[in-house]
């Protein structure tokens, strides 16, 4: 055989073994193919989504499947038709959490129906199960439709704490926190807003109700999250901590709860320093009305946060924080100093006091004096509003210096008095001082206990570092709590200033008890106990996960503050004020706990 066609025989051969391998690699993949196809059919196949849906689900499962739970709910906690009623909740934290309601006549079955179709919502596409949340009906009732208008009318808003299956057998039923997020309920009218229910849905891939029906079912769960952590959380059933986790609020809690909520402060900070205001977080809407008094109190409690931890990046935001308050300084031509609320063209008492507190604060965390010059002209600024006689304030000036308007809110005289307070440490200067005990002579005089303000708080522990021996100003500060404690208590709203009103005289008590003085007939049980309620009851303004999922963009809110009777309403002020209560909580955890402070 020649040489050529040896070269020809060998390529033939390469051919051939080429194909063979080809045939090979075509039959092994058509076999493949037909295997997975099997396994699907017979077997399922299991999503990476839907493998941690089941993971978080198992976690929950050992948790609620257990005789106790059976026993609390009884035969038919959801009603006659439904049985049983489970509702499983899941969230990527983009977007709201979309709800599966399983029936059955058990616990059990009820259970496998949400899973079910849970499951099949998984596999339609790429959802990545952050959080599940499951809720198990506990209790039902019927209301007919004007029973249901009465009582959401009655209700304080955002506060009727019900679910709402709009037929006995549970085909259409809502979670209270579904109705309340997607503000389904008509709290000024009464009753169900036909047409927000609708919207939601449609979608959630729901049918619409052509009409509302005559007979309501209403209900409560018990509920259960697993967080994306993969740590589960029991959900409270009492009626102002309802649906969110109890934690206890010690001094290494309260600094995470600063920690995140700052977190959240910083992310709203701007290239030109302003905050993102405010959001409205059921539909993810921006609050437009800034308020640069609100600006300036944000940065003192983000200066506050960076002496926990000092960090570049937030002293940067704080800085540039601080030059968007500065453009806002305006001074008169002999040289006295205001905060210009520029949208109002107003001048307001409280701007220039929160300015000159956010300042000081920063000299002395970053210790340095670069902004002395700038807070005694707003000081001169202050006492321009003030009648150095009578201590009493004037309010608010118009933007070319004159007056408009004598009496606004009482939360001017506490801010300002607590500025001169601190331009007296930072300098010295005896004009200061005088001036802050004329303020505070005045709301001794006139009873400033009668407002609850936290403000007032601020400036009578303020004026006690200096003026030591007075005992008219300790026991003002004590009456400025003692006598609205049993409001404090009380309150079923966070009232996010509350606990900055008690902390802040918690200092003064402190204070006086280690000079030695009687605090009188000031009930310290009592006190500490209604901080204890405070602490806890502010948590309720806290989106957790199990709030927030609810929310149309809940990686937005998470862990922060809000205010849930105006709408879950996000606002830097909002924020600020819950930052600076838990604030002075941590930096006196120790010593509450030494006067007698229950440890939740």
């Amino acid at each position: 055989m020649s040489r050529q066609q040896r070269k020809k025989k060998t390529a033939k051969n390469q051919l051939l073994r080429q194909h063979k391998e080809r045939m090979f690699i075509c039959c092994a993949a058509i076999l493949l193919y037909m295997a997975v196809c099997l396994f699907v059919r017979f077997f399922g196949w299991i999503s990476p989504n839907t493998a941690v849906f089941r993971k978080k689900l198992a976690l929950l499962e050992r948790q609620i499947m257990t005789e106790e739970t059976a026993e609390a709910l009884g035969k038919s906690p959801a009603g006659g038709q439904a049985g049983h009623a489970v509702f499983i909740s899941v969230c990527n934290t983009a977007e709201r959490a979309s709800v599966f309601c399983g029936t059955g006549k058990d616990l059990r079955a009820a259970w496998k129906d949400a899973e079910a179709q849970t499951e099949k919502f998984l596999k339609k596409g790429n959802y990545d199960p952050v959080w599940v949340k499951v809720d198990v009906a506990e209790s039902s009732d019927t209301l007919q439709t004007e029973e249901l208008v009465r009582e959401v009318k009655r209700a304080r808003h955002e506060f009727y704490r019900y679910g709402i299956a709009f037929d006995r057998s549970f085909q259409t039923a809502l979670l209270e926190a579904e109705l309340n997020g997607a503000k389904i309920y008509e709290y000024e009218n009464g009753g169900i807003d036909k047409k927000a229910l609708n919207s939601y849905l449609k979608k959630s891939g729901r049918n619409a109700l052509e009409e509302l029906p005559e007979i309501y079912t209403i209900f409560q769960c018990r509920g259960w999250i697993c967080d994306e952590n993969n740590q589960v959380f029991p959900l409270s059933t009492d009626a102002l901590d309802y649906g969110r986790r109890t934690e206890t609020v010690d001094a290494e809690y309260a600094k995470e709860l600063i920690m995140n909520a700052s977190a959240f402060l910083v992310d709203q900070i701007q290239e030109d320093g302003s905050f993102l205001y405010g959001i409205y977080p059921r539909f993810d809407n921006n609050i437009d009305n800034y308020n640069i008094v609100r600006h300036a109190s944000t940065l003192w409690s983000l200066i506050c946060r960076y002496r926990l931890e000092p960090d570049e990046h937030l002293a940067e935001k704080i800085e540039r924080s601080i030059g968007f308050m500065l453009d806002y300084v305006i001074y008169d031509s002999d040289g006295r100093a205001w905060l210009y609320e520029e949208k109002d063209e107003e001048i307001k008492l409280g701007g220039c006091g929160v300015a000159v507190v956010a300042l000081t604060e920063y000299m002395e965390v970053f210790q340095n004096d670069k902004y002395k010059e700038i807070c005694c002209a707003l000081g001169r600024g202050i006492l321009q509003m003030m009648d150095p006689i009578s201590g009493k304030y004037y309010h608010v000036f118009h933007g070319d210096f004159t007056r408009k308007e004598e009496f606004r809110t009482v939360y001017y005289d506490g801010e300002a008095t607590f500025a001169l307070c601190r331009l007296y440490s930072l300098t010295g200067e005896e004009i200061w001082l005088d001036a802050a005990q004329s303020a505070v002579e005045h709301f001794i005089k006139e009873d400033y206990s009668r407002y609850k303000d936290h403000w007032v708080a601020y400036s009578m522990n303020e004026i006690t570092k200096h003026i030591t021996d007075n005992k008219a100003y300790y026991d003002f500060a004590l009456k400025n709590a003692q006598v609205n404690l049993q409001q404090i208590r009380e309150r079923d709203t966070t009232y996010h200033t509350y606990l900055e009103l008690l902390m802040a005289t918690f200092e003064v008590y402190d204070r006086m008890i280690e000079k030695g003085m009687d605090a009188g007939d000031f009930d310290r049980q009592s006190f500490l106990d209604t901080i204890a309620v405070r602490v806890n009851r502010q948590l309720n303004g806290y989106f957790y996960p199990e709030y927030a999922m609810y929310m149309k963009n809940p990686q937005r809110i998470r862990n922060t503050f809000m205010v849930r009777h105006d709408g879950y309403r996000v606002r830097i002020d909002d924020v600020q004020h819950n930052i600076g209560g838990y604030y002075l909580y941590y930096k006196n955890y120790d010593k509450l706990v030494s006067y007698g402070l229950s440890k939740n």
